[in-house]
């Protein structure tokens, strides 16, 4: 069982990539920060979730065992597979789908694509008490926070930026702001650098 790879990046493409360790060119399914955020030839170590399929074996990376282990959670709720698990990632960080979950807020993760409205409650619903014990609350967003992130993301997403791109620029704004107006155009300045 693989559980993780050290290597270079030897190519990636939309959404995996070639990473090369002594000579072995290991093919793995990463999010979409992963792919933005390094280039061919970068070193790179990744946790490794290792899916085995009677047709077929995947290998699924993650920057951080937090994240690897919520993916094993997702992916643990019938009708979520590892590439609709991984999705969720390009969607928002391991802290958004964390703090959704333990606030019930299923509205995140709806849009995820593959997952429903029923999928989605269906993980909150199985996944809440597990989360709360995974990682206690520290860190965990409150309802309101998550609402005025989301429609942050929305706001410029509409604007033409993607979501992911959003996603990384809203964790770099002062925390203080507190009101999606304020953010949005905290977020615009930062993205238009």
């Amino acid at each position: 069982m693989i559980a993780s790879i050290k290597g270079t990046i030897k190519f990636k493409k939309e959404n995996f990539l070639v990473l090369e360790n002594q000579g072995i060119g290991y093919k793995v399914f990463v999010p979409e920060n992963i792919l933005l955020g390094k280039n061919s030839g970068d070193e790179l170590e990744l946790f490794i979730y290792q899916h085995v399929r009677e047709d077929a074996l995947q290998l699924f990376g993650f920057l951080t065992l937090e994240e690897l282990e919520l993916f094993e959670k997702l992916i643990s709720v019938s009708g979520v597979g590892p590439k609709t698990g991984m999705n969720a990632f390009s969607v928002a960080s391991a802290k958004d789908i964390k703090s959704a979950i333990v606030n019930e807020d299923p509205a995140i993760l709806k849009k995820v694509s593959g997952i429903g409205a029923k999928t989605a409650e269906r993980i909150v619903l199985e996944l809440k008490n597990k989360m709360a014990v995974l990682v206690g609350f520290d860190g965990i967003k409150t309802s309101e926070e998550m609402n005025a992130d989301s429609d942050v993301i929305d706001a410029l997403v509409s604007l033409g930026y993607q979501a992911r791109q959003a996603q990384e620029a809203l964790k770099k704004i002062d925390p203080e702001i507190k009101e999606s107006g304020a953010k949005v155009k905290a977020v615009l300045k930062f993205l238009t650098k």
